[in-house]
């Protein structure tokens, strides 16, 4: 009997009618996870309303219509199989905002703009563009998604260079069989955030680290659970809700100077937190991670600062270092996100209750942002 392949899960990430919908169930269409029925259904539908082009993207869009009715759907068509890994898709909410417009074409000159552009993007919040594959694709034709495309025949192949060593390819699909998976710290206490709550029911024998479950809870009220708890073994290193934590933050788009009392929110494994920036102690080089300089009255785009920060209620996370998924975050505010950052220490709140909000009404030191306003409103 072969090896079980391993579960990835990857996100596709774009703005607003980019194509990512499309993009998606095209690949999931290609690897087998809907059969050429439903998408002639789909077609079909699409074209009675005008819509022709979007068989593709109703691959999810439908699922999503069907799951917000409440209705029962097939999980099967939100995966697809590689020759090497079961792939789970995360949907992303595209927002106008979070990109440039990346569709125009398949040319050559606007392949190496996106190209430029985005491993600009993604060298300034720490990744190596080195170690990343760009693929030319065509999300509605399906060109270079699971063999090349004569089509694009400029595109003479991807290449990534890592200290795990190379690879190379000229299709999509060759990318993420390329995918290197993150390590998978079972040996370590449980954590497990909560990102919804309701009823569901499913028979699974095992779930691993990476893994999306549901299971039911007994002797807890919904009203003691919201998005954002975390649940663990209380008999071992169990997860606890901090007061406040020390967080290595890199400032990418914000349009003024953030000093000491700004309130956004974190967006922080599953919670949705307002924070208050307490205390901005250092500027320090992104890369060395070496203090440039102290006590900073405000920091701005292409910052990188060590800063104290105080959520508006207890907040499970843990430090970067020992659970990295708890431990990064993303700073949101004028519907963007404006900063990322990494925790570095954390200081405990033993008792997970209610507390009285952090945030002063009158944060004469920096903005409470309305997004803030609107998260600390929520019990």
């Amino acid at each position: 009997m072969g090896k079980e392949k391993i579960h990835i899960n990857i996100v596709v990430i774009g703005h607003v009618d980019s194509g990512k919908s499309t993009t998606t169930g095209h690949l999931i269409y290609k690897c087998g996870g809907i059969d050429k029925r439903t998408i002639e259904k789909f077609e079909k539908e699409a074209q009675e309303m005008g819509k022709g082009s979007f068989k593709y993207a109703w691959v999810l869009d439908k699922l999503k219509a069907e799951r917000e009715r409440g209705i029962t759907i097939d999980i099967a068509l939100w995966k697809f199989e590689t020759a090497k890994y079961y792939v789970t898709i995360i949907d992303a909410p595209g927002h106008r905002d979070f990109i440039k417009n990346m569709i125009t074409g398949t040319s050559q000159s606007r392949f190496e703009e996106i190209k430029k552009e985005v491993s600009s993007y993604i060298k300034k919040i720490g990744y190596n563009p080195a170690a990343v594959a760009f693929v030319p694709i065509s999300g509605w034709h399906g060109d270079n998604m699971l063999e090349h495309s004569e089509k694009m025949n400029w595109f003479k192949g991807w290449n990534v260079d890592r200290k795990e060593g190379k690879a190379e390819g000229r299709c999509l699909i060759e990318a993420l069989d390329a995918i290197l998976p993150p390590s998978r710290p079972t040996e370590k206490p449980l954590r497990l955030p909560l990102q919804s709550v309701e009823m569901h029911h499913e028979a699974l024998q095992e779930a691993v680290p990476g893994d999306n479950v549901g299971f039911n809870v007994k002797n807890v009220s919904v009203k003691e659970l919201r998005r954002g708890y975390v649940a663990g073994d209380s008999k071992n290193n169990p997860p606890k809700g901090a007061q406040d934590f020390l967080a290595q933050v890199i400032v990418l788009n914000h349009p003024g100077q953030i000093s000491n009392g700004y309130t956004p929110v974190l967006d922080c494994h599953t919670a949705h937190i307002a924070c208050k920036f307490a205390e901005i102690k250092e500027k320090c080089d992104r890369r060395t991670g070496k203090t440039t300089e102290e006590n900073p009255k405000s920091i701005k785009s292409g910052d990188a600062a060590i800063v104290n920060l105080v959520p508006s209620k207890p907040m499970c996370v843990e430090s970067f270092q020992e659970f990295p998924p708890l431990g990064r975050f993303a700073v949101r505010d004028m519907r963007q996100t404006v900063a990322v950052g990494v925790i570095k220490v954390r200081k405990e709140h033993h008792v997970m209750k209610k507390i009285v909000s952090v945030i002063p009404k009158d944060a004469s030191t920096g903005k409470v942002t309305k997004a803030a306003e609107k998260a600390q409103k929520k019990k």
